[in-house]
C-alpha cells in the first residue's frame, strides 16, 4: 500500500468532529497479526497537544484525512 502522508502533515479522525488537529510525525513499523509481517507503510505516529500536554498516538494511514488547515496546534 503507498504512504497518503508525509512528515508534517496535518490531519485529522475520520468521523471524529471535534477531535484534535494532529500532525504526523513518521510511519511506524507495526507487525501485522493475522500474517505475521512487519508493516512499516500504513500506520503512523500523530502528535497533538491537549491542557499544554504533548500527546502521541499510532494510526492506521486509512482512518486518518489530511487537512489544509496549518495554523499550528497550540491555542492562545
Amino acid at each position: 500500500m503507498a504512504r497518503k502522508f508525509k512528515a508534517g502533515d496535518w490531519v485529522k479522525a475520520k468521523g471524529a468532529s471535534d477531535g484534535p488537529k494532529m500532525e504526523v510525525s513518521k510511519y511506524m513499523a507495526k507487525k501485522e497479526p493475522i500474517f505475521g509481517f512487519m508493516d512499516r507503510d500504513t500506520y503512523v505516529e500523530c502528535v497533538w497537544y491537549r491542557d499544554g500536554e504533548r500527546r502521541s498516538r499510532i494510526f492506521h494511514q486509512n482512518r486518518l484525512s489530511k487537512i489544509l488547515d496549518t495554523k499550528g496546534i497550540f491555542k492562545t
